[in-house]
């Protein structure tokens, strides 16, 4: 079953983003804490959605994670950050499920289109987004600064 995520869902959430770090090679790099994940997603002013695949005795084995985007060309994009399927249950179009979730939330909500990343070694999911026509732009090369960073420069 897909569904809108709640805030109660949270726990069961993190443990599968932190089962994606580990799968990409990043375990610890997850520094998100369940706290965080109630502010913001279920605060006052949340910044992300999210749809869960559960089975039937509630068990979440699978979570798609999007927030809006601003483009200056286009305006509100909806940005799919992540799309996590327990390896337990990959193969079993749980993924294809949340992904069409997730595009139908672009289109109700307005959104101008879907973006999204991933790896370039990770060929399970370019060939799965294959599948969907998506354009996979090599051309583009991603930024960032980590707050310690930040902190330095502008402190």
């Amino acid at each position: 079953m897909i569904r809108k995520g709640v805030k109660s869902d949270l726990p069961q959430v993190l443990e599968l983003i932190k089962e994606l770090a580990t799968y990409e090679r990043a375990p610890d790099e997850v520094t998100n804490t369940l706290e965080k994940m109630e502010e913001d997603g279920f605060g006052p002013q949340p910044c992300y959605g999210l749809f869960v695949a559960e089975e039937e005795e509630g068990k979440i084995v699978g979570i798609s994670i999007y927030y809006t985007r601003y483009s200056t060309w286009k305006g509100r994009i909806l940005y799919l950050e992540d799309i996590v399927i327990t390896e337990s249950h990959r193969g079993k179009g749980i993924g294809s499920t949340l992904f069409e979730a997730t595009g139908r939330e672009a289109i109700s909500g307005g959104y101008a289109g879907m973006v999204w990343q991933v790896l370039d070694w990770n060929e399970p999911a370019i060939k799965f987004y294959e599948k969907y026509k998506a354009e996979l732009d090599g051309e583009w090369v991603n930024g960032k600064l980590k707050v310690e960073r930040l902190r330095e420069l502008f402190g």
